[in-house]
């Protein structure tokens, strides 16, 4: 390993390869913080040649290694399972090309995610996935785990939006996916698309083409407060059952309305509402009137305590604000954070959050929510205390019952946030072992040694030690007479 190291420092500098403990602590984990690993260094490439160098190295020295955005992802995808080196891709943060009239751009994996819109926004364009990360989160980050975000109701996923990558395989070889400058093909394999969402397995990408999107010629946005979450579900479920296509559709519960007002991220949601209903519509400036009028009578007949229109493009700003910050809030109620990402069908929300309310309450934790109505994609968020070990095991096992009961209900155990680490002991509730093993022949085709992000997506003969020993602890919860992890 020292070889390695020397020769990664003679190639990078000791400035861009990092060995030293405590430069190693702010990569032991990313925003899924229940299991923790340092790895065994950090490299920063600043181009495709240098992360075609990096990979090449490690490939020769048989060291295993995951790429790194923002480590803002919420399933420990970003989180090392065994010994590795990290490449992180901060330092690979330009927008290389822009090109107004085809509505694309190419950038590096390290551009954050609103920087691409504010370098477009002159032209009238914008990059229409948002999520509640984008501030920090990266385009690279976000190909990894096929992110959404508030407003992927009408714009779609990150696969809607990228259409083409150059990408260094597991064994630093360039590959480049899609059509020539990020034309979408005419035939053959869409590569871009399986690639998309891999989360880190597939190899690293270096340059990724977008598609951008023109802004609106008019944007209303509209914030419901109801007595029930039951009547904010049911006004959801009747705006879409119109035929109406808002950009968004969120709901935030009475907890999380409280950690919000009482924190930095303040917006005026109403203190006696059970739950807010956000929507937003844009489009041409009549169809958005007309749709926005129809809103306001579905949430009407739906007993609506309030309904504020915003006004001003200030106005917008500041009710996206409370939703934009609704997870930083949750600093308030504790020092850590377990953000779930469960889907159900839209017309089960009430039942389900009814039971994630009693799973809650069987394990003693302390739990809010705020989501996606539009699609049903729930984020529970269960706030604890890190250090308490206990605690901890509840939280776990409480995450775990919650995300069966999403697959119970015909739904699924993630909408955006991707396996990582985090749901391995879930997949086979989803697929079968024939559906898996036919997953992990097409991640061999890309990864064949394993070596690239292991322990991650699918499970494994491995599984328990690449994850840690938080099956034990759920092992130690749900038999509270077993012995001790």
């Amino acid at each position: 390993m020292e070889a390695l190291f020397g020769e990664l420092t003679r190639r990078f500098g000791p400035k861009r390869c990092l060995t030293q403990p405590e430069s190693l602590l702010a990569y032991e984990c990313d925003g899924f913080t229940i299991h923790r690993q340092r790895p065994l260094a950090v490299v920063l490439p600043e181009d495709t040649e240098e992360v075609v160098a990096a990979v090449r190295l490690l490939h020769a020295h048989r060291v295993a290694f995951l790429p790194r955005g923002a480590g803002t992802g919420l399933s420990g995808g970003a989180t090392p399972t065994e010994p590795l080196v990290i490449l992180d891709t901060a330092r690979m943060k330009r927008v290389l090309r822009v090109d107004p009239e085809e509505r694309i751009a190419t950038v590096q994996p390290g551009v954050v995610n609103l920087d691409l819109t504010r370098h477009v926004r002159a032209h009238g364009l914008h990059y229409a996935p948002d999520p509640s990360s984008q501030s920090v989160c990266t385009i690279g980050g976000n190909l990894a785990e096929n992110s959404g975000g508030p407003h992927c109701f009408k714009y779609g996923m990150t696969t809607d939006h990228v259409l083409g990558a150059k990408v260094v395989l597991p064994d630093g070889t360039l590959v480049e996916l899609g059509g020539p400058a990020g034309a979408r093909p005419c035939g053959g394999l869409d590569l871009t698309g399986l690639f998309c969402g891999s989360e880190g397995t597939f190899g690293i990408a270096t340059e990724i083409t977008v598609r951008l999107s023109p802004d609106p010629e008019s944007t209303v946005t509209l914030l419901a407060s109801f007595r029930s979450m039951r009547d904010a579900c049911g006004a959801c479920s009747d705006i879409v059952a119109a035929g109406l296509v808002p950009a968004a559709l969120e709901i935030l519960d009475k907890a999380t309305i409280g950690a919000i007002e009482a924190s930095v991220y303040r917006a005026g949601y109403p203190a006696d509402a059970a739950a807010v209903l956000l929507v937003e519509l844009d489009g041409p400036a009549a169809a958005t009137e007309a749709d926005a009028e129809e809103v306001l009578m579905l949430c009407r007949s739906r007993d609506a305590i309030a309904i504020e229109t915003a006004h001003s493009p200030e106005d917008r700003l500041r009710l996206w604000k409370g939703r934009k910050g609704a997870f930083g809030a949750m600093g308030r109620l504790s020092t850590d954070l377990y953000v779930l990402d469960g889907v159900v069908p839209r017309t089960r929300l009430i039942d389900t959050l009814e039971t994630i309310t009693a799973i809650g309450a069987k394990y003693r934790v302390t739990l809010t929510n705020v989501f996606h109505a539009g699609d049903g994609n729930l984020h529970p968020n269960i706030a604890y205390d890190g250090r308490d070990a206990e605690e901890t095991q509840r939280v776990v096992a409480a995450g775990m019952e919650i995300l069966r009961t999403c697959v119970a209900a015909g739904g699924s155990i993630t909408g955006e946030h991707g396996i990582g680490s985090e749901k391995l002991d879930h997949v086979a509730l989803m697929f079968t072992a024939e559906d898996l093993e036919v997953m992990e022949r097409v991640r061999s085709v890309f990864n064949p040694d394993g070596r690239c992000n292991p322990g991650k997506v699918l499970p494994t003969r491995n599984s328990c030690a690449e994850v840690g020993r938080w099956p034990e602890m759920v092992a130690r919860v749900l038999d509270p007479g077993g012995p001790s992890p």
